[in-house]
């Protein structure tokens, strides 16, 4: 049966409605980011600081508390608040800049995302606010005495939130149709006193009017104007009129001003308007009552209510944003309509992913399934940046310096990005990062195929690729270098699809043209010896390395990287899929399949031996970079990440699909009659008298196992709660060596950085991080589809326990779940662990968090607090612990 959610989704995407044009596309930081910042240097954090947000408008964006708007960003709504105590006005989260922090940028404010559907027909988050004053100085203060080798400073450190002295903040939102917008705001006291609370939903216009440009999406300026006592309605240039009914509650009031600039406040210059960004903090909490406008227009309004609540109160507020269809009196319904929808909502999303969820998952990664989803709808966001006139300035206001042109993303100027994209986290990193967006879609695609396929075509546009190939990185540096894995997304994204009954070939067709653009570009810029094997610098595991590969190496010297090589056979592999996916519908493809079976097959020789010698170590059974300096090569003895790697690239060859495909077959058979020097790395497979299949993979069976035996070590790899970046081992034997007179050493460190090395907000020796241990799960899986049983290992190793390799991947999902799961004995869940929340309420324990990575030996969650996207995957993973997602379809 087809859920109403589904049907949404399936009328959005027919465009017979837009669904999707509201959503939580709000981001929860546009201050401090590449985007808004104009300095002479490019300090994004200092040019524009939290301190500025209240009074500055933004340029590029918007930021708001628990927000929503339409996806260009014209009209956005969220909630201000007011404890009675603060010195600001709550409007947007805080917390420290890379600067500042202890272990780089931290939001230090408590929030979760509790529910959404793809469409954000339902949608839930909540915010816990303190009721004492908000210790920003504090924060900032503590936190800059500690080192990297401490803990950071959070804000339940600080004791304001003893006795549960906080309001929990909570908004719904619910669409009656794709252009009537329900929210419902609903406030509890959970302290043990009765406390004052002031409440703002607000609603307002992103400023497109002051900034002199041309491009798409600037305007001229709107208005939003009372036309009752609780009713506002909204003129704009792009956006039909909408009508906003805030509820009448005693003592509330309207609130207008203009969302401009302070100038004088923050320059000393004079103002646009003498009704400014900041008027609602300024009447609030410094009682400026002639800071709002007394006409009752302009581009930004609030409702006020201002409440007293006793002890485990909770008061309620309802809005409706609902299109002007008709001209006349309309005023949207508050009453039981409002309630009616809402409920209807709530109990479709409940529909929704009853048919999702695997129904054997108990009610624990039922729990953790449903927020990961959230999050990863939450995490969408406006995203808008076009380089060459955030270069070049505008007219009647920003002009950067001269400098500017020679800096940051200078070789970018064909970037224009004004769409939704998924968001590593709003807060920590609210811009796109190109490989962390294709991990995204693995989950994404299992509630919501169209939008992963939107978001990996976007990245591969003319407007966002450059047009030399490459993809952008991320916005404090596009020229990066990252994983690729976006082929693998694409593909596999197809294939989710295909197993619901619809294959979409144009999908994979187009995507496929552009990456052969992509492809070229990887081949030309990372094999600079001609020899397959590659050199890559920044690939996306941050400080894994001996070196920092973002700063080069000793001079003189070359560093072969078992991933980097690892990662371009596992491109390989994946092309030569897509193309044989693709020859299924059109044979013209088959040629360029053959292409990458050769280009593949000659990256596995050279990773195991060839002329080179290979980046394997026979004598440790592992697979090690190697440096080349002064004529002579040295393997980096490391155990980490970069000599599992080599386990991804991993393709299966079924003799059914080479006898639909003569041509392939015939080059084939030539290639393994003619070039036997490559073909010991293909293996064969007889599962029947007449059915024969091929693996090529970068390891052999013997060294499969072999590196198999280590990384199933739990004194080396293995954790209870997944697979560590770093062997343990390297805790009580680091690796040392010096180059040029300076000793570089590897120890393993499971929690945060213990090095500023990529500004020291994430650590790749020794934590669990979720898109890496995903794609080794996924080639166990493919490896026991070509070996079956033929392959038990012992895990543990030395255990005893005896596992084929489907079992060793289901190991691994459940240990992975654990870190989410409340543990049989009680007490915390190991991602809260580090969180000080308390383990003994469900107050505390029953909203999960999704971090970035996680520690090594605990399971604690570290780094971005909210990065469900990629940590999404755990969803997948419970999927995959109960048969619901299948690793390609025949």
């Amino acid at each position: 049966m087809t859920t109403s959610e589904q049907q949404r989704l399936d009328e959005d995407e027919r465009r017979e409605k837009n669904w999707k044009r509201w959503g939580p596309y709000l981001s929860e930081r546009q201050w401090g980011t590449v985007r808004e910042d104009y300095s002479e240097g490019g300090n994004s954090w200092s040019d524009f600081p939290h301190e500025h947000a209240r009074s500055r408008a933004y340029r590029w964006g918007e930021d708001g508390l628990l927000g929503f708007s339409d996806r260009q960003c014209r009209l956005c709504f969220s909630i201000a608040l007011w404890n009675g105590n603060d010195t600001i006005l709550k409007e947007r989260l805080f917390g420290l800049t890379g600067p500042e922090g202890n272990h780089g940028e931290d939001v230090k404010e408590l929030y979760h995302y509790l529910d959404s559907t793809p469409t954000h027909s339902y949608a839930k988050a909540m915010y816990r606010y303190p009721q004492q004053r908000y210790p920003y100085r504090n924060l900032v203060s503590i936190n800059a005495q500690r080192g990297l080798n401490d803990r950071e400073y959070e804000l339940i450190d600080t004791g304001l939130l003893d006795e549960n002295r906080f309001f929990d903040v909570t908004a719904t939102y619910a669409k009656a149709s794709d252009n009537d917008l329900l929210i419902d705001i609903a406030i509890t006291n959970q302290g043990p006193d009765a406390h004052d609370i002031t409440l703002l939903p607000t609603l307002w216009f992103r400023n497109t009017w002051v900034w002199g440009c041309l491009h798409e999406g600037c305007t001229a300026k709107p208005t939003i104007q009372a036309i009752d006592s609780h009713i506002v309605q909204t003129r704009h240039d792009t956006l039909e009129p909408f009508v906003c009914a805030f509820e009448n509650q005693p003592d509330s009031e309207l609130l207008f001003t203009e969302n401009e600039t302070n100038s004088e406040h923050l320059f000393g210059t004079e103002n646009f308007s003498p009704y400014t960004k900041d008027a609602f903090h300024r009447y609030v909490i410094d009682d400026q009552t002639d800071a709002v406008n007394p006409k009752r227009h302009g581009t930004k309004v609030a409702a006020l209510y201002r409440w007293n609540l006793a002890p485990g109160e909770t008061r309620h507020v309802k809005v409706r944003l609902s299109v002007k269809e008709k001209v006349g009196e309309f005023h949207p319904d508050l009453g039981d309509d409002f309630d009616n929808v809402l409920n209807q909502r709530r109990e479709e999303a409940d529909e929704f992913y009853n048919a999702i969820i695997p129904p054997k998952a108990t009610d624990e990664q039922r729990l953790v399934s449903r927020q990961a989803y959230a999050g990863l709808m939450w995490t969408k966001q406006f995203y808008h940046y076009i380089v060459a006139d955030w270069l070049d300035g505008d007219r009647d206001v920003m002009t950067p310096p001269a400098a500017r042109h020679e800096g940051r993303n200078k070789d970018w100027r064909h970037l224009y990005a004004r769409d939704v994209l998924s968001m590593p986290d709003k807060w920590e990193y609210p811009w796109f990062a190109a490989w962390d967006l294709a991990f995204h879609m693995i989950p994404a695609a299992r509630i919501d195929p169209a939008f992963a396929k939107k978001q990996l075509m976007v990245l591969l546009r003319e407007w966002y690729m450059h047009p030399n190939g490459q993809l952008p990185a991320y916005e404090f540096y596009f020229d990066d270098v990252n994983p690729p894995v976006h082929a693998w997304a694409c593909l596999r994204v197809f294939q989710m699809e295909a197993e619901t009954g619809k294959r979409d070939y144009k999908f994979l067709s187009q995507a496929f043209q552009r990456l052969l653009v992509n492809f070229t570009w990887w081949v030309n810029q990372v094999d600079s010896n001609g020899d397959n094997v590659f050199a890559g610098g920044f690939l996306g595991l941050d400080n894994i390395g001996v070196f920092d590969r973002s700063k080069g190496l000793p001079e003189g010297a070359e560093l072969e990287q078992a991933d980097g090589t690892a990662w371009m056979a596992f491109y390989c592999g994946t092309m030569m899929s897509m193309a044989l996916e693709l020859a299924r519908h059109d044979r013209s493809y088959s040629d360029m399949a053959s292409k990458f079976l050769d280009h593949f097959i000659r990256i596995v020789d050279a990773m195991n031996g060839g002329e080179s010698g290979g980046l394997w170590d026979e004598k440790d059974g592992f697979y090690y970079d190697q440096l080349q300096i002064d004529g002579e090569t040295h393997p980096m003895r490391v155990k980490s990440l970069v000599g599992l790697l080599p386990l991804i690239a991993v393709e299966i060859l079924d003799e059914d699909l080479l006898a639909d495909l003569p041509g392939f077959r015939n080059r084939l058979e030539w290639f393994l009659n003619n070039r036997h020097d490559l073909v010991q790395h293909i293996t064969f497979c007889q599962t029947t008298k007449r059915h024969h299949r091929m693996l090529i993979s970068i390891p052999t069976q013997e060294r499969l196992e072999r590196v198999l035996e280590i990384l199933l070590d739990e004194s080396e790899f293995l954790s209870d709660f997944g697979i560590r970046s770093l062997s343990k081992k390297h805790e009580s034997e680091p690796f040392r060596v010096t180059v040029r007179g300076k000793e570089h050493t590897v120890a393993y460190v499971p929690g945060e950085s213990d090095s500023w090395m990529f500004g020291g907000n994430s650590n790749w020796r020794g934590p669990i991080w979720f898109p890496t241990s995903y794609l080794l799960i996924e080639a166990l899986q493919r490896y026991h589809e070509f070996y079956g049983d033929d392959i038990q290992v012992e895990c543990p190793t030395g255990s005893g326990v005896k596992m084929n390799l489907r079992e060793v991947a289901d190991e691994l999902n459940r240990r992975m779940s654990n870190i989410f799961s409340t543990p049989a004995e009680g007490g915390s869940r190991p991602c809260l662990r580090g969180s000080g929340m308390k383990s003994d309420e469900s107050l505390w324990q029953d909203q999960v968090l999704f971090y970035e990575y996680f520690h090594g030996d605990t399971g604690e969650g570290l780094g971005a607090s909210h990065q469900t996207g990629w940590t999404a995957l755990i969803a997948t993973c419970i999927e995959h612990l109960h048969g619901r997602i299948t690793e390609g379809v025949e």
